[in-house]
């Protein structure tokens, strides 16, 4: 019998992995990390420990090893399937074995295998990545450890799906230290887990340390921004080659990378387009009635989706097309296709859009987005498709092509909510969508972040966008980034490419980015010393090198797609050969390779099958509460086949959230009602059934929603706008100010129009109180002046100077834009 002591699982089951020790070094706008994994078997018999785990979805894995007593083994980098089987060799014949992998469907979850683990032993597993760091809105640097893996719905045809075991919280620790370097000076470092004050290692503020505070809870993913002064200046680095690499390699040449950040003449960004095909694709899964954070006051993922629609719907311009769209396991639209934008239209779809429910079942993106692409375009109106997600699902890679495929009729914006979405669906879309991604964790407001999607979507279309490339006579330069084919105003675009050829000592180069805007042609420039700096690890090759498997993956997909339908065979083996090639040149990981690390250890044969355990994930949310608290419908949520009759459990066949479920009532013998405890049992993503108890009805388990926290007067203020841009002067306004409708229409200047008073009142409110909510009203606000702008008579100047008085602010008449 099995010892069950040390670190449980909430199945009582031994955990022999112990703590998780990560260290970070920022430099610029990358990070390098190493994370080790410290393991222990304290159990009566070898085991096998399985821990799938996320990371950033565009990663450059490129280091594994593994330490067991005063003994390492580094592991090699081989083809996926000769590493599987050395690494099943090995453990069926007493070795101790490694073997770390990335899924066939979605590039941001691995697998980590330790194998024969002796009884008593202990190991430590250290895995090393470089990731590039997004910058945000407010110019912050974004870097994220990702710990927590959601259950992913997975379609019955779908390939390959690792085992999932997650957990609300899990037994073992983090400690997690942070190294930053860059050239301007650190303002400072803010995370949405508690962190130890941060230390300046120099006089310039160029260098700093910050570790997270002990104690930590591992239930939740990490984010760091680093604030930098001029994080938005152009850079470029040139980065040395390693010197006992193949000569003619990647690796031997100099690999330069390009942080550019387009700047658009102001007569262009200062207007914006009064076209488009606007449709709104949010998801309506169980999981989505998860809330957006665990602290206080937080809204459920469906009821900040609901807001978010609402600020959405009223800032798009007259004369557009829009639709808004819901999926779960099935799919449906407010609309049978397009709508004009127009106050009737938006009033409809606001009223669907208050009873919008988490009720669709499973995380289904595939089917919708087929719908989508299959609807006709609208000539004028360039098609702009949002996509809001949780991002619960398994084949990231087909989703992936089918954007890809259907890059040239749109523009993709997409938006990860809550912990434990998908980077790699969520930036993927909007790479291959020529978009933009955005992601919304711990108390971040999703309104803002959209609203700068909308932004950047009203933005005139850049296009015929060419890299060119200026280096002396002698150097060549090959692009490893694919083609640029988007640009926003403001957002950082990065490009490596490998550099050949002599290099003089004071060498410059430079490269310029062409594209047309509107009727305009726009050039932007950056100079660079061609000479290789000082050797920086090889980051920049790694990452350059990840962006080239990436690529060159996706043509792989399409090759092996056209080779279903009859075509030739030969691309198909070409690219898989420089697919692995390229990755056991760089070192980084890659669908098709693996890493395996081999230790002799004991070489006695292991008797009989090794004790396997699944070392849990953290969960973000689950639909029901463990212990106590309301439960949803989870029927409803899960999409069950009938209605549950009484007369004893039964299995039910589900397509939808978990890939199974089981639960049981706390009391035994008694159908549950609204307000029972209920206590899980069990879930997994590999099996299709779930076995609920028996219930007369799904009613039985309708309960209320939770209570929400009250409407921000700001949603409540741009509720009352109507589609034209104006207000009309009602009671609910007047009570937004803190008035009566009487008072506000006593203080209104004789012979001006109501309408014009109420939207100038309006117009005063949000820059006289909620100016630092400015990301958000803006295109209200812009859409509110033209309306104003448009009427004759009356006068602003004395609807501004009766406004101030009456709201008590003193909001000059030009901030309006008056």
């Amino acid at each position: 019998m099995v010892n069950c002591w040390g670190l449980l699982t909430e199945k009582n089951e031994p955990v022999p992995l112990k703590q998780v020790e990560v260290e970070v070094q920022v430099r610029g706008h990358v990070a390098s990390v190493s994370s080790t994994l410290q393991y222990e078997n304290k159990e009566e018999r070898p085991l096998e420990a399985i821990f799938v785990f996320p990371l950033e979805g565009d990663t450059a894995l490129c280091h594994f090893s593994a330490k067991i007593g005063e003994t390492e083994v580094v592991a090699e980098l081989q083809e996926k399937q000769k590493a599987k089987e050395r690494y099943d060799d090995a453990i069926s014949s007493g070795q101790q074995a490694f073997l770390l992998e990335e899924s066939e469907e979605s590039p941001d979850v691995f697998q980590l295998s330790v194998g024969s683990l002796p009884p008593g032993e202990k190991a430590s597993v250290t895995l090393s990545y470089v990731t590039e760091l997004a910058v945000q809105a407010d110019e912050a640097l974004r870097f994220c450890l990702p710990a927590v893996l959601n259950p992913r719905y997975a379609p019955q045809d779908s390939g390959s799906v690792p085992q999932v075991t997650s957990a609300r919280s899990v037994p073992y620790t983090l400690s997690l230290s942070v190294q930053l370097s860059s050239p301007s000076p650190i303002s400072k470092v803010e995370s949405n887990c508690p962190l130890e004050p941060l230390k300046y290692l120099n006089t310039e503020k160029t260098q700093a340390t910050v570790n997270l505070s002990p104690g930590h809870t591992f239930d939740r993913d990490v984010e760091l921004l680093a604030y930098y002064s001029g994080a938005h200046q152009p850079t470029a680095i040139v980065e040395m080659g390693q010197p006992n690499a193949k000569s003619g390699s990647l690796m031997a040449d100099p690999v330069v990378m390009l942080s550019l950040y387009p700047e658009f003449p102001a007569a262009v960004t200062s207007s914006l387009a009064s076209c488009g095909e606007f449709l709104f694709l949010v998801d309506r899964s169980g999981s989505m009635r998860c809330k957006m954070h665990s602290g206080p006051g937080a809204q459920l993922r469906i009821h900040s989706a609901r807001d978010t629609l609402l600020l959405l719907l009223k800032s798009l311009p007259i004369g557009c097309f829009f639709n808004i769209y819901g999926f779960g396991s099935t799919h449906d639209s407010f609309f049978p296709k397009s709508v004009e934008y127009s106050q009737e239209s938006m009033d409809q779809a606001l009223e669907k859009v208050g009873v919008m429910q988490a009720d669709l079942g499973g995380t289904e993106i595939l089917s919708p987005l087929k719908h989508i692409y299959s609807q006709p375009c609208l000539p004028g109106h360039p098609r702009q498709l949002f996509i809001f997600t949780d991002g619960e699902v398994w084949n990231t890679k087909e989703v992936l092509d089918l954007v890809k495929r259907n890059a040239l009729s749109h523009r993709c914006f997409s938006f990860g909510i809550g912990e434990g979405a998908s980077t790699a669906l969520i930036k993927g879309m909007a790479k291959e969508g020529s978009g933009h991604a955005q992601f919304i964790t711990g108390t971040d407001r999703l309104q803002p972040k959209v609203m700068q999607s909308l932004r950047f979507a009203l933005q005139p279309a850049v296009k015929d966008i060419a890299v060119k490339w200026n280096v002396p006579q002698g150097v060549s330069v090959t692009p490893l980034s694919p083609p640029m084919n988007v640009l926003f105003q403001g957002q950082r675009s990065l490009l490596y490419a490998e550099l050949t050829g002599q290099f003089a000592e004071a060498a410059e180069g430079s490269v310029s980015v062409q594209y047309h805007l509107g009727e305009q042609s726009v050039q932007n420039q950056l100079s660079f010393s061609v000479k290789p700096g000082e050797n920086t690890g090889l980051t920049i090759h790694r990452l350059g090198a990840r962006t080239l498997i990436r690529t060159l993956e996706t043509e792989l997909r399409t090759a092996e797609q056209d080779e279903q339908e009859g075509r030739s065979k030969k691309e198909v083996e070409r690219l898989r050969k420089r697919v692995i090639e390229l990755s056991v040149q760089s070192g980084v990981s890659s669908v098709l390779t693996a890493f395996v690390a081999v230790h002799a250890g004991s070489s006695e044969p292991v008797k009989g099958s090794l004790v396997r355990r699944h070392v849990p994930t953290p969960r973000a949310g689950i639909l029901m509460r463990c212990g106590g608290g309301p439960v949803p419908n989870v029927y409803r949520s899960l999409a069950c086949a009938g209605p549950i009759n009484a007369g004893g459990p039964r299995k039910v066949k589900k397509k939808g959230f978990f890939r199974s479920l089981k639960f049981k009532c706390a009391s035994a013998g008694a159908p549950p009602r609204p307000t029972r405890n209920f206590q899980m049992l069990s879930i997994s993503c590999d099996d299709s059934e779930i076995e609920p108890v028996s219930f007369t009805s799904h009613a039985d388990m309708e309960v209320p929603e939770p209570p929400q926290p009250p409407k921000d007067v700001l949603l409540q203020l741009i509720s009352l706008q109507k589609a034209s841009g104006s207000w009309d002067l009602v009671a609910e306004l007047a009570e937004v100010f803190g008035k009566t409708e009487e008072e506000v229409a006593k203080q209104k200047p004789s012979q001006v129009d109501s309408g014009v008073w109420a939207t100038v009142l309006a117009l005063l409110w949000l820059h006289g109180f909620r100016q630092e909510d400015e990301d958000e009203w803006q295109l209200v606000a812009m859409k509110a002046v033209s309306w104003i702008r448009a009427q004759k008579g009356g006068s602003v100047s004395q609807c501004v100077q009766a406004g101030n008085a009456l709201l008590g602010c003193q909001v000059q008449q030009g901030t309006l834009g008056l």
